[in-house]
């Protein structure tokens, strides 16, 4: 067959190269020059968060338009971050009883939101890991833990956020630096010389280096969990105020939240104020029932006492009343669970935090109160001499800061009071003069 050439052709041709040559110098940039555009970067997170925050939408019940209608904002995942609706949306969702399989695709799309490398989306699965992970040790620790569905979806996300903490610390420990007070500081001169010794230098192991782990087992959950909060502790104060109140109620029934002793030190610090009753050291004498721990329940020479619950909450809600706590933060979530110190430590650290982070809402200091002195009854039983020491330091803090902002109110109050009322007014100065 005959191919014949046809000048058409060629005219078609060459006006396609011609075409062709001229788009090439508008072509966009390559790749390596749109990395290091700040606006490229900034449209492709916002392109990124818009898109998980409608596959999240689309797991959701049909309250999830909602949520959809965040993705259209120009921070989408801030604006899901502070969502309280969100938030309520999403915690019903966890906190259902079918929750936290391996098939729950809500705990599929946290693991595959947290391996993004968008730091907002990362924030955005760290907000609900006081939830999750109160949920979990709520359910594993339960009486009827057997007959719970599996906990996989649950436990992925927590090796997620493990996994990434384990990277970022590249095999080595948490180290602090314990201050020799042999050596002068911005705060003290030491009486002796100091001696330049650096032997004499001591460092605290925070948290050993982490293994690699593929499962989440029993001999290894403490430090699994204890290891995701650190990673949320770095980050705590982005954290919205719920997220907060949520961690805070779960420490408060990790503890058990229905013993009496926890207002024990408030107490006796009082007494002590009252009486003067102080040791030989100077120290306040700490009264501790050596009794069993439990939901309710208290065991003395081998019997266990059942304790009305109405009698030990009123006992509980007088001395928060005591302190200006109101009774609604007295509510908990979650069951008892074990208290190791790689579980505890991280705990402790959030709570102060919650306490007194400048920017806190009165809600979560209160509830950050009520946590501690649950913990601090737990840790007097277990007899814990370091959640004891850190405990008792933080409901002293406690107690100081509130006394103190208790006499502040009551200075800017009488100073108002003194300005509001009418004074006589004062008769004009004769002076004088003689000639």
């Amino acid at each position: 067959m005959d191919f014949h050439r046809n000048p058409s052709t060629n005219s078609a041709s060459s006006s396609t190269s011609s075409t062709s040559s001229a788009a090439a110098h508008h072509q966009p940039p390559p790749s390596s020059a749109t990395d290091n555009d700040p606006m490229h970067s900034w449209w492709e997170s916002v392109s990124k968060q818009r898109s998980r925050i409608l596959s999240l939408a689309a797991l959701l019940p049909s309250d999830g338009v909602a949520v959809s209608s965040l993705a259209d904002s120009d921070r989408p995942a801030v604006s899901l971050l502070s969502s309280p609706f969100a938030y309520s949306l999403i915690s019903s969702a966890l906190s259902s009883p079918k929750s936290g399989s391996g098939s729950d695709r809500l705990c599929q799309w946290l693991y595959e939101t947290f391996q993004s490398s968008d730091p907002h989306l990362r924030l955005l699965v760290l907000s609900f890991l006081p939830l999750l992970s109160g949920i979990y040790l709520s359910r594993v620790h339960s009486s009827d833990s057997s007959s719970l569905p599996s906990l996989a979806g649950f436990e992925a996300v927590l090796l997620a956020v493990y996994s990434s903490e384990a990277k970022s610390r590249a095999g080595k420990p948490l180290l602090v630096q314990i201050p020799d007070l042999s050596q002068p500081s911005l705060y003290h001169a030491p009486r002796n010389k100091p001696v330049d010794d650096r032997s004499r230098q001591s460092v605290g192991v925070l948290s050993p280096p982490l293994e690699p782990h593929l499962a989440v087992k029993s001999t290894k959950r403490a430090i699994i969990v204890g290891t995701a909060l650190d990673c949320y502790y770095k980050q705590v104060s982005q954290m919205p105020a719920w997220s907060k109140l949520d961690f805070c109620k779960f420490a408060a029934a990790w503890a058990g939240q229905d013993c009496p002793c926890r207002t024990k030190l408030d107490r006796d610090e009082d007494n002590h104020h009252e009486s003067g009753n102080v040791n030989g050291n100077g120290h306040i004498r700490l009264l501790r029932e050596d009794s069993g721990f439990s939901n309710g329940t208290r065991s003395g020479d081998g019997d266990e006492v059942d304790y009305e619950d109405d009698e030990i909450k009123e006992v509980v809600v007088v001395e928060m009343n005591n302190l200006g706590i109101n009774e609604e933060n007295l509510e908990t979530k979650g069951v008892r669970i074990p208290l190791p110190w790689e579980l505890l430590r991280p705990v402790v650290t959030i709570l102060g935090h919650c306490l007194f982070g400048p920017l806190n809402s009165q809600d979560v200091k209160d509830s950050a109160s009520v946590a501690v002195r649950c913990l601090y009854a737990r840790a007097s039983h277990d007899l814990a001499p370091q959640a004891i020491l850190a405990l008792q330091s933080l409901i002293r803090l406690d107690k100081n800061a509130r006394a103190a902002a208790t006499s502040a109110a009551t200075v800017t109050t009488n100073a108002s009071s003194n300005a509001n009322t009418p004074r006589k007014a004062k008769k004009p100065e004769i002076l004088l003069v003689s000639k």
